[in-house]
């Protein structure tokens, strides 16, 4: 782990950082200077001319990064990125519980939980550091971008161990309500058992049949609405897609999914349709002051379309 960051949230964004490696000292430094080892390490995406004329890099005392300075090892440098105009995802953020060690949100759809690609400033955690004043807020779990629902999250570093040991030991009962095609040959109460694993470079994943279980479900109908209905979801393991994939595999696949039963092409930036996938409810014993917490969601299916894109 790098020592704390010299510079100071950005838009609620914490500072990218790098570090040279270390080098036995009897070996030649392999580059001449710092700059020239930027150039070579740091995301081609980066603009390292530009960032090192601005003095945008800066060593951990804060002093900016200058081209000639001589190259040294293991020494770490920070910098704040330069970000696209991300559009703002519509919907509200919600906070639903907070106390002095967390806080609990609910996220609208397209809202991705963490930093990630191409949706930086528009994520949960940096909106939430900057609208709330918590530059050490973290979530201890994640949704989907794509999914609606509540988030926990720490609000400093001395909390985290905790919390993330719930999720870790999956000792946090998790329900989800999905919107769904109503099957009168679908039985529930019924429990999907498979295995599931990403798919390398898709952002999506699969079922593997024969394999070793891996993901598990109990689906409830909770209501029926005409052609459609309200499915509750509870899951006994926390695998990427794993409730999409495994209402698709019932016949039931969630009304305005993007990518599931057949992938829709849909614009990264296109907010119209979310999926109507809500984590609803989060139930735990708090691992600090043993009070037993549920906490529910205060939104509803179906989750509310927005205009354009």
């Amino acid at each position: 782990m790098p020592p704390r960051s010299p510079l100071p949230l950005r838009n609620g964004l914490s500072a990218a950082w790098v570090c040279t490696p270390h080098r036995d000292p009897a070996s030649p430094a392999p580059w001449r200077s710092m700059g020239e080892w930027l150039r070579y390490h740091v995301d081609a995406r980066v603009d390292v001319e530009s960032l090192l004329a601005s003095e945008r890099f800066v060593y951990a005392d804060a002093r900016p990064v200058a081209e000639a300075d001589p190259y040294r090892p293991h020494t770490f440098v920070w910098f704040h990125r330069d970000l696209r105009d991300e559009p703002v995802v519509p919907g509200e953020i919600t906070v639903v519980h907070r106390d002095e060690r967390v806080v609990v949100v609910d996220k609208p759809a397209f809202l991705s939980t963490v930093p990630r690609g191409r949706h930086v400033a528009q994520s949960l955690v940096v909106r939430l550091r900057d609208e709330l004043g918590l530059p050490e807020l973290t979530p201890m779990h994640r949704l989907d971008r794509v999914t609606s629902g509540l988030v926990l999250c720490a609000l400093g570093r001395e909390w985290r161990g905790a919390y993330q040991s719930m999720f870790a030991h999956g000792t946090v009962r998790k329900t989800y309500r999905a919107l769904a095609p109503w099957r009168a040959a679908l039985e529930t109460p019924t429990t999907v058992r498979n295995h599931i694993a990403a798919v390398p470079r898709t952002g999506g994943a699969e079922v593997v049949p024969g394999a070793p279980v891996n993901a598990e479900t109990l689906v409830e109908l909770e209501e029926r609405r005409g052609d459609l209905a309200v499915y509750r979801l509870s899951p006994r393991t926390g695998r990427t897609h794993q409730l999409r994939l495994h209402l698709r595999d019932l016949g039931a696949p969630i009304v305005d999914d993007p990518l599931y039963p057949v992938d829709l092409e849909v614009d990264i930036d296109d907010f119209t349709r979310p999926l109507q996938l809500l984590a609803s409810e989060l139930e735990y014993v708090d691992p600090v002051d043993g009070v037993v917490r549920r906490i529910m969601s205060p939104r509803i299916l179906p989750l509310a379309a927005h205009a354009g894109g």
